[in-house]
């Protein structure tokens, strides 16, 4: 259990791999604007004429 040990922490660093002991990192998610946040206007349904 050490740095030769891929499945420490220590090991996955030192050989560069991810997986379930050392997961990647998550990103993080852009800044809503006031227009994204806005729930969109549904649109009234054109009537026919017959």
């Amino acid at each position: 259990m050490g740095k030769g040990d891929k499945k420490t922490k220590r090991g996955k660093i030192v050989m560069g791999s991810y997986g379930k002991t050392r997961p990647h990192e998550k990103k993080k998610e852009k800044a809503v604007t006031a227009e994204a946040a806005a729930p969109a206007k549904e649109k009234a349904p054109k009537s026919k004429k017959g």
